[in-house]
């Protein structure tokens, strides 16, 4: 059942993503070679919690194998969901790190590809393209319109590059809990395709990759990875639909 939210809990939703997005630009600076996902991990936790925030990833999932940190840090053949740990940076990694924040019971989620130090020219157009069609995507979600034309936009866009995109997960709802109704496919294929109406709050996250789009998940049951073992990219905003505009709630500045 989607969840549609009213001017109020859209303006908590907004305090909360903002938050985020401070919190974002203070990493930043930190994603470079030589230092550990676990230091940033760690950093992010206490940044969150000194600023009256919960990390909403931190112990998320079944009780036998919570999400152990603030942060998914994913580097280079790694997609979503990559446990941070006493791992390395190294020059010329992508570093993709999603997070979110519950701040007075209101959620945020983000995701941004870091390219650490130098990275090859095809990493950085492989980057580039994801976060382009990111912005595709937010550009079809309007009021009135049906939700595959995110997922069609997207796709148009990553078969330019001839990219890989993963169908296995996708953007959602968000915003009172972390995944809400509707699924928001990446391609305008399967699933629901309600119309997008005011009141929606979606997160929409590309997810390229450099090869085939086919992923599976490590025996950790947390880390996803590219099946062929290249390279990916993610980028997500949380946005919400309004009757006249549709507004990033955690666009930079």
């Amino acid at each position: 059942m989607i969840r549609y939210k009213n001017a109020k809990q859209i303006d908590g939703i907004r305090v909360s993503c903002r938050l985020l997005c401070k919190m974002y630009s203070e990493l930043a600076p930190m994603v470079v070679p030589g230092i550990t996902t676990l230091e940033l991990d760690k950093w992010a936790q206490n940044w969150i919690k000194k600023h009256g925030g919960k990390p909403v990833f931190l112990g998320y999932g079944h009780e036998s194998n919570p999400f152990p940190g603030a942060l998914c840090i994913s580097i280079n053949n790694e997609v979503i969901h990559g446990i941070p740990s006493k791992r390395v940076i190294r020059e010329g990694d992508l570093v993709s790190i999603d997070s979110g924040i519950i701040l007075n019971g209101y959620i945020s989620d983000k995701s941004v590809t870091y390219e650490a130090g130098k990275v090859s020219a095809e990493a950085h157009k492989l980057n580039v393209t994801t976060r382009e069609c990111l912005y595709k995507g937010i550009a079809a979600a309007k009021a009135g319109d049906r939700l595959f034309c995110i997922g069609r936009a997207i796709e148009a866009h990553a078969k330019t590059g001839g990219y890989g995109i993963v169908h296995e997960f996708c953007g959602h709802g968000v915003g009172l809990e972390l995944h809400e109704d509707p699924p928001v496919s990446n391609t305008p294929h399967g699933g629901p395709n309600p119309r997008m109406r005011e009141g929606m709050v979606l997160a929409l996250e590309p997810m390229l990759n450099l090869g085939t789009g086919d992923v599976k998940t490590l025996d950790d049951e947390w880390t996803v990875v590219t099946a062929d073992g290249k390279i990916s990219a993610h980028w997500e905003h949380t946005i919400a639909i309004f009757k006249d505009h549709t507004e990033i709630l955690t666009e930079d500045g």
